[in-house]
């Protein structure tokens, strides 16, 4: 995920298809490493959400279901050139994927889906549309990442145990 996400910035927004494929990549590491965390170290995932405060919370975990709906569109009902667009900036010499946008988007169709599924759907939707529209790609997988790598390197470490002498053995 973070070998993935490092590239973003490196990568010329000229050359779409590699830009694309990236963007791509990403998503897909990055809401596989979210939910490898939330089902085999869900304690820890927890632990270290709720140390932030309510408004960073909802932030982190609306980025984070907005993501989910990208991974479930692409290649299904909406390319990835649909999901994000390049605004170059004259004023910088080099424009970078980074820097790219998340495109707003129509309401999916899920009417092949059951009522829960598309419950569970137009959440990740609202979720996109109030946290990815119109924010850079950058942006996004820096709170994503930063959250996520902060979970997993407390979920490999080994649990802190207290001294003998301070628990009296």
């Amino acid at each position: 995920m973070r070998d993935t996400t490092d590239r973003l910035p490196w990568i010329s927004a000229r050359d779409q298809a590699r830009a694309l494929a990236v963007i791509g990549e990403a998503v897909w590491w990055v809401t596989i490493v979210d939910a490898t965390l939330v089902r085999y170290h869900p304690e820890t995932y927890d632990r270290v959400l709720n140390r932030r405060s309510p408004a960073e919370r909802q932030l982190i975990e609306e980025t984070l279901a907005g993501l989910r709906f990208v991974r479930n569109q692409m290649g299904h009902d909406v390319d990835h050139a649909d999901f994000v667009h390049s605004e170059p900036d004259p004023a910088r010499s080099r424009d970078r994927t980074a820097s790219w946008r998340w495109n707003r988007l129509p309401e999916p169709d899920l009417a092949s889906l059951s009522p829960s599924g598309q419950a569970w759907e137009m959440a990740r939707y609202r979720a996109y549309q109030s946290q990815l529209a119109g924010r850079t790609v950058g942006e996004t997988f820096r709170r994503a990442t930063g959250f996520l790598n902060l979970a997993a390197t407390q979920a490999v470490q080994p649990p802190q145990t207290a001294p003998a002498e301070a628990t009296g053995r």
